[in-house]
């Protein structure tokens, strides 16, 4: 077997970012591979989240948040970008494995058995998963996805690869990425929490415009009798992409600041956001009639909140630079 670190699945203990006790446990599919590689690279993966404060409204979903590849490389010396196959993707894995690098792979969740319950088996959902180890001769993979680390084998094998059936010639092939840990200094202590801070202070110049709650609203008052007249698939894909999106984000964010050490008032708007979201989700998920205007309200007073405590932390930082 071929492996990046060594890890064994069946005793591994996750990253903190994924307890149990997490209001949002996971995130997103690119971001939870992010945070057990930080994790396992000896990272605290908060130091990474600060982009997670720039999520926005997109009009019909949140913002699908993603660590920017120039902060990996700043903060951690890792070098991500999309990676072109022309052999066999199980050759390639091999060989960037044995390299010390990991490939980022969108792959389909009918074969991922930690997806039982959901799309394992069920479904074909696309997901991102980060290769940790792989023995092509006894077809085994472990991977890094969702809240841990994982071991699939024989037809799931067969089937996240496509190898040994015929599959339909007309999917695209999938979109991977090779992470490489070797292309810059790894920070830390102090160098790293100055650095962080930096990446922040330029995140912080995108942030939405305008405030995305209300955005959210009014479109969700719009969404709402023919969310609660569909299926529960229906509920489940839009609270994904919706409130559980700009949830998981903020609970990322809140975590950002905390290992910072500053912007206390804004750690308390973002707990009430998160929380608020998965009151939210608890609405929702009651499939009845409500006015979601008084909880909107409250959530947009909540980040106009986090805003006017993080314009003056990242002013008063920023001063302190010059």
């Amino acid at each position: 077997m071929v492996s990046l670190f060594g890890v064994d699945p069946a005793a591994y203990i996750a990253s903190s970012l994924h307890s149990a006790d997490r209001t949002f446990r996971e995130t997103n599919c690119y971001v939870d591979v992010w945070i057990e590689l930080l994790h396992s690279l000896n990272v605290d993966p908060a130091s990474a989240m600060s982009f997670a404060l720039t999520v926005d409204f997109e009009g019909d979903q949140w913002t699908f948040f993603k660590p920017p590849p120039d902060a990996l490389l700043r903060l951690y010396g890792i070098d991500v970008h999309e990676m072109q196959f022309y052999r066999p993707v199980v050759e390639h894995v091999i060989e960037q494995l044995a390299r010390g690098r990991t490939m980022i792979i969108e792959v389909d969740s009918f074969y991922l058995a930690d997806r039982a319950g959901t799309a394992y088996r069920k479904s074909h959902v696309k997901s991102s998963i980060a290769i940790e180890a792989i023995d092509p001769a006894q077809e085994r993979l472990r991977y890094f996805h969702g809240a841990g680390c994982y071991e699939l084998s024989g037809e799931d094998y067969r089937g996240i690869f496509r190898l040994g059936r015929a599959f339909s010639e007309d999917v695209l092939p999938p979109y991977v990425e090779v992470a490489r840990f070797d292309a810059g200094a790894r920070l830390t202590g102090e160098a790293l929490r100055s650095a962080a801070r930096e990446v922040f202070r330029e995140q912080w110049e995108r942030r939405p415009a305008a405030n995305p709650w209300l955005a959210f609203g009014e479109r969700l008052s719009r969404d709402l009798p023919q969310l609660l007249a569909g299926c529960d698939d229906d509920y489940h894909a839009y609270a994904f992409a919706t409130v559980r999106q700009c949830g998981a984000a903020f609970e990322l964010a809140k975590d950002f600041l905390e290992w910072l050490g500053e912007g206390d008032a804004a750690v308390d708007a973002l707990a009430r956001q998160v929380n608020g979201a998965k009151n939210l989700l608890f609405r929702l998920a009651r499939r009845r009639a409500f006015d979601p205007t008084p909880a909107i309200g409250q959530l947009a007073a909540d980040w106009k909140d986090t805003i006017r405590a993080l314009d003056t932390s990242a002013a008063g930082a920023a001063c302190e630079a010059l």
